[in-house]
């Protein structure tokens, strides 16, 4: 990133466009429009500036503690000074790490991402089953604090899976996991039990 401070998002060599009115992911106040910046987050999460991968993992976590959703689900990185959209692949950030606690009904799920943000699988922080925009599959996702999505990464999803539960419906069985006293449907069981037989699949050589 040359010589530009941590806080300088915007490019030196470009002018500052005009900013839109819509979108925004927080009214402006004063800070500088950057426009689209030259920042992207692949599937995996890391981070890119100009093509090149972001090492520094303290200056990702920084970048990391700026990010911001629009209402029309655009990535902004927002600092006291200036904002500018970034690209996002997929999700921004990618569940690593997972922990558990108590049983049941009682039972408390917590994830750390792969920037080390903790977040709790709550109402206000669901998981949520939808398409991949990269794929059109349907993959897990939790809801980080500011409607940031962060995708489980497919270890810890097979985790989630064995402290899995069934909840009846009268009409179809929904499978998914207890966190806060709340249920998040992971499938219907029918499904759960095609993705178990082809896991199997998979790890017998079939």
């Amino acid at each position: 990133m040359g010589n530009s401070k941590p806080g300088d998002l915007q490019d030196p060599r470009t002018t500052a466009p005009e900013p839109p009115q819509p979108d925004l992911p927080v009214p402006l106040n004063g800070r500088n429009y950057c426009g689209e910046l030259n920042i992207r987050i692949d599937r995996s999460g890391k981070w890119f500036y100009n093509g090149s991968p972001i090492a520094r993992k303290v200056m990702v976590s920084l970048f990391a503690s700026l990010l911001m959703r629009a209402k029309d689900g655009a990535y902004w990185l927002v600092s006291p000074t200036e904002m500018g959209r970034i690209h996002v692949e997929d999700a921004p950030f990618v569940i690593t790490h997972m922990s558990t606690k108590n049983e049941g009904e009682d039972q408390i799920i917590q994830f750390s991402t792969n920037v080390d943000i903790a977040v709790t699988v709550s109402e206000d922080n669901p998981i949520l089953m939808k398409p991949n925009p990269l794929t059109g599959e349907l993959t897990p996702y939790v809801v980080m604090p500011g409607n940031i999505d962060a995708r489980i990464e497919r270890a810890i999803y097979y985790d989630l899976v064995e402290l899995g539960a069934v909840m009846d419906l009268g009409d179809e069985e929904i499978f998914g996991v207890w966190s806060c006293c709340s249920f998040f449907p992971l499938g219907s069981i029918h499904g759960a039990e095609q993705d178990a037989e082809q896991d199997t699949g998979q790890d017998t050589g079939a």
